[in-house]
């Protein structure tokens, strides 16, 4: 994440480890200097606390002769530990038929019912690996349970207990609805300490901490340790508009900064790892890249906006539907898309095989297709299994230079010299002027030049032809649709200036 070079994301999973008072001091210290909020947070608590869990979890590992217990970066002890049983291992000896043999690390979260019946919420870093799950209990209650579905991309999972009573269980708020400055409450089981409550504001949403495609998180600054991953977080109606996921942190203890999944976003994720164990995300088929400034101008879109079509999959929903590389698609199923962002985490959401109206820019006119959203699991699938080729050698024969690039005419010695693809067309780049505008944004010798301000090109004049034409009409940049030797393509904005 950017700006944030001292410390990486934290899951906040906690293993179990005997000396837990010092962070439990830390905790206490947190909580005195902390806001007190409003006195609503006490009513919300005594509604919901019930239906607040536990997760333990337990694996059997492996040991090995020079084995020593794995502990997070920056746990409590950590040093003190390591130490420990490197000078156990020197007493028992390298080969110890007790180091060899397997040993149990158990762990702990949290998580939440949603379902009387025993249906209960968490994150898929908590449960992952598990041989086996426990929730235990407000009143002490331990239960066995049953993992009914996980999903890596947004770490969230679902697992069902059985019990003799109907439980206690909490409804999900509308996130979207959520404020910044709004107070929230977080509870969970940080450090081991069972039912804690900690209370704070919604410091921002739609955060992107680069964990993956679907990032949206809301950020809080109420306290989240380690150990209140999967747990709820709460508005002060008593619903659940987010689960804990993530920390920032330099220690592993809370510095104000923590991350939860908004409630919009796990809601049909939840639904679909109970009906089918497993998700089924829409699929539309394309490869796309942000609209800079720089890309707007060069294609007349005012203001910047849209997620720009770089590549379309042959075999996928959107190429069948008229969907072609250059489009800029605006809305998707009557959803605007500000930012390139939003398409993945709205087409995810979008039901399998629904025909869906999907508003592209094209040439600076609004069109309208309609695709008929595939799976992306099986996408992906197909995706694996094509293979792809890498770049060759620079070659040094020159035909033409424009904008710090090195042209050249796509010819078979070319082709084969760069390991460049039989259906890659257009004009090769043979090398770059380090100080251009063309290297600031990647472009190496092997690439090809497709298009230009959405125009084919064929040869290093049709390359020439369409920039001073872009410089008569006054534009600034010029938009190229840039292949690589294996076909993968990607649009690039270079400056006429």
């Amino acid at each position: 994440m950017a700006g944030l070079s001292f410390e990486r994301i934290r899951r906040i999973r906690r293993p179990l480890v005997a000396a837990t008072l010092a962070a439990a001091l830390l905790v206490a210290g947190d909580a005195r200097s902390a806001p007190r909020g409003p006195d609503v947070i006490a009513d919300v608590t005594e509604k919901v606390m019930d239906a607040v869990v536990n997760i333990s979890t337990s694996q059997n590992v492996q040991a090995h002769g020079n084995a020593v217990p794995s502990l997070p970066p920056g746990a409590p002890f950590e040093d003190f530990f390591e130490e420990f049983f490197k000078n156990r291992r020197g007493q028992q000896g390298e080969n110890s038929p007790r180091e060899r043999a397997p040993r149990r690390v158990n762990s702990l979260g949290s998580g939440f019912v949603i379902d009387p019946s025993g249906i209960i919420v968490t994150n898929n870093h908590v449960i992952a690996d598990a041989d086996e799950v426990t929730v235990i209990f407000n009143d002490g209650t331990r239960l066995k349970a049953e993992i009914l579905g996980r999903d890596k991309e947004v770490d969230l999972a679902v697992v069902k207990v059985t019990s003799d009573k109907p439980l206690k269980a909490v409804s999900f708020g509308d996130s979207d609805k959520l404020r910044i400055g709004e107070w929230v409450v977080a509870i969970g089981n940080p450090f081991q300490l069972g039912g804690t409550v900690t209370a704070g504001i919604v410091s921002a949403r739609n955060r992107d901490i680069n964990s993956g495609r679907y990032d949206n998180y809301i950020q809080t600054d109420a306290a989240i340790n380690r150990g209140n991953s999967g747990g709820p977080l709460f508005n002060l109606d008593g619903e659940v508009v987010g689960i804990n996921t993530a920390i920032i942190s330099p220690s592993g203890g809370s510095i104000g900064i923590g991350f939860a999944v908004p409630s919009k976003t796990a809601m049909p994720i939840i639904d679909q790892l109970r009906q089918f164990g497993e998700t089924r995300r829409g699929w539309l088929g394309v490869r796309i890249q942000q609209v800079s400034d720089e890309i707007a101008e060069s294609i007349g879109i005012k203001p910047a906006r849209g997620a720009l079509v770089s590549g379309v999959d042959d075999k996928g929903p959107a190429k069948p539907a008229g969907i072609e590389t250059g489009d800029v698609i605006v809305r998707f199923d009557g959803k605007d898309i500000k930012d390139m962002r939003d398409l993945p985490r709205i087409v995810a959401e979008t039901p399998v095989g629904k025909d869906v109206p999907v508003v592209v820019l094209r040439k600076g006119k609004e069109e309208t297709k309609t695709v008929k959203l595939g799976r992306l699991e099986d996408g992906e699938k197909q995706a694996a299994l094509s293979p792809k080729r890498g770049d060759g050698p620079d070659d040094k024969s020159v035909v033409q230079s424009t904008l710090g690039l090195n042209l050249a005419n796509l010819s078979n010695d070319l082709r084969k010299r760069y390991k460049i693809k039989d259906t890659v067309k257009g004009v090769v780049i043979t090398s770059v002027d380090s100080k251009s505008s063309a290297a600031e944004k990647r472009l190496v010798a092997g690439d090809v030049i497709v298009e230009i301000s959405q125009e084919p090109v064929a040869t290093t004049a049709d390359v020439q032809k369409r920039i001073d034409q872009l410089k008569k009409d006054g534009r600034k940049s010029a938009l190229l649709l840039v292949s690589g030797a294996d076909g993968d393509v990607r649009f690039v904005a270079l400056s006429l200036q």
